[in-house]
């Protein structure tokens, strides 16, 4: 047997170990596998070395280190996780690194969002996407647009992102020099940051969205979550006469800061969320706390991407009756993975429970007989809200929930669907490619608006790029043109946030969302009474 097949088979053989021995690690006991399991997993590696010898062999080119990798890390154990469910997965060396800071939600580096870009002449270089708020490269004066001409004196061309990430990332204080190409300059532009830690909040927006309402966006959980939760509501303080959570799009994260977060809504002893398994203690987590002082109509907004740590806050919010869900039925993501790590910094994410709301629905849509893509991109829809749906539940106050794929809203509200000239201009990204040769030439203050003149300008821009359009089309589609203008300006300008706030205020669906404070102020109402009436029957 060769070195790499060796090598193979060893990586095969701590995943097999790893998923054999995984709840029972969960338990920190080892319990001992049976002879027939034993053989059958012996015969299970003895066929796959038997495969991999007769490649390595025959294949039609040689096989180095990168082949190996791929064979192993790409093909044989992803492919053996997909056949049991969407949601086992295998990181690699890189994407364990990935997932453990997406986790802390902080890294060494300067604070930019990177993408690799082929320029008029074919050459592809690294652009900048946004900076950080309060970043090195924002205090810097690095903009969206600009790109990456060198990192230290060595040459950026032809990298891709992951490469220029890991030169611009390093220890706290120290120094790199980057120099950038930025339109309308004739010469590169040279800058001296200074590496420090960028924060990676998960709530990026959080404000008054009309006098007495708060706003809050969640963009994930991470181990930061709950305490951003918490700072917005002190933020806020006793003005706060009604709340919009903003979960669209959030894809999950972290089940603790899930509950955690759920805590701050809830009164203390409720249900958050169960989770139950094959081969583990079913586990119920509550609310240790429970939410303090005044209580307000709460309206938590949802869409076909919420997911996972994102549904058990809706789920525990909806059951209890604290919150309103407008939106679209979510992902329906119902399955917990434990993640272990196994040799040469690699991690597994098994799924090991199920979980389930307070009213006892299943959450998790159905995946058999669905490839990957339709189950992420086309999705069956969740099973009907009415009584042929199994999953037909009661909130604390008696009102019906639906699940049986996904949480299923209160109230209804379709996400906007972008028109075939909305399609055509975010495939040809015509507002950020308008952004730079925009302030190439001009200024923008916070008092910016585009006015007839930005739009005749823009005109010009998209003739010169040989877009085609309509004027019907055109003045169809002028506020949605405005805000993305405008938008994309204020990231390049005042940073991100700003950028995002500025879309969030002319977004169709949250001026939708907020006409349903009265329901959700009535069913805050409706649950006092009842949390009244379950008190008064036990005294």
């Amino acid at each position: 047997m060769s070195t790499r097949t060796r090598r193979a088979v060893v990586s095969l053989s701590l995943f097999f170990a790893t998923c054999a021995v995984g709840g029972s690690l969960v338990n920190n006991s080892v319990n001992a596998q049976s002879t027939t399991d034993e053989s059958a997993v012996r015969d299970s590696l003895h066929q796959f070395t038997d495969v991999y010898s007769l490649v390595e062999q025959n294949y039609a080119d040689k096989l180095d280190q990168d082949h190996v990798d791929k064979i192993i890390y790409d093909g044989a154990i992803p492919s053996m996780l997909h056949v049991l469910d969407p949601h086992s997965n295998f990181y690699d060396p890189k994407a364990y690194a990935q997932m453990r800071e997406d986790q802390h939600g902080r890294y060494y580096g300067v604070g930019m969002h990177i993408q690799p870009q082929l320029n008029k002449d074919g050459v592809q270089r690294v652009v900048v996407i946004d900076t950080f708020d309060g970043s090195p490269a924002f205090k810097s004066g690095i903009r969206p647009g600009d790109a990456i001409l060198t990192i230290d004196g060595k040459n950026a061309d032809g990298m891709d992102s992951l490469a220029v990430s890991n030169l611009l990332k390093g220890a706290k204080g120290t120094h790199v020099t980057v120099q950038m190409l930025r339109e309308g300059q004739d010469k590169p532009i040279s800058f001296d940051l200074v590496r420090d830690e960028i924060p990676r909040p998960s709530v990026d927006l959080a404000d008054f969205i009309r006098p007495g309402i708060g706003y809050i966006h969640v963009t994930q959980f991470m181990e930061t979550t709950s305490h951003e939760v918490g700072d917005a509501l002190a933020k806020f303080g006793p003005d706060l006469q009604g709340l919009i959570i903003d979960l669209r799009g959030n894809p999950g994260g972290l089940l603790n800061e899930a509950v955690a977060m759920s805590d701050k809504f809830l009164n203390k002893g409720d249900i958050v969320v169960s989770q139950k398994g094959r081969s583990f203690q079913d586990v119920v987590y509550r609310a240790n706390h429970g939410e303090q002082g005044k209580r307000y109509p709460i309206i938590v907004l949802v869409n076909r991407n919420t997911a996972s740590a994102a549904e058990i806050v809706s789920g525990a919010l909806q059951d209890h009756d604290r919150a309103l869900i407008v939106g679209e039925t979510t992902f329906g993501k119902g399955l917990v993975q434990t993640v272990f790590q196994i040799a040469e910094n690699t991690g597994l994410a098994l799924t090991t429970y199920h979980y389930y709301t307070p009213s006892g629905r299943l959450i998790q849509r159905d995946y058999n007989g669905v490839s990957l893509y339709d189950y992420y991109y086309v999705r069956n829809d969740a099973k009907p809200a009415d009584k042929s749906n199994l999953e037909v539940k009661q909130t604390d106050s008696g009102r019906t929930v639906y699940g049986g794929g996904g949480i299923t809203p209160d109230e209804k509200i379709e996400s906007p669907r972008a028109n075939s000239f909305q399609g055509t201009m975010l495939s040809h990204g015509v507002f950020f490619e308008y952004m730079k040769r925009y302030l190439g030439h001009h200024t923008v203050s916070k008092d910016f608006a585009v006015d007839d003149a930005v739009l005749a300008d823009f005109k010009t821009y998209l003739k010169s790029e040989k877009i085609d359009y309509t004027d019907a089309d055109f003045n169809t589609n002028q506020t949605w043109l405005k805000t993305n203008i405008r938008s994309q300006l204020f990231i390049s300008q005042f940073g991100a946030n700003a950028g995002f706030k500025v879309a969030r205020d002319e977004d169709p669906a949250l001026a939708k969302a907020l006409t349903f404070m009265p329901e959700a102020l009535a069913l805050e109402e409706r649950s006092d009474k009842s949390r009244e009436t379950k008190t008064a029957s036990i005294k």
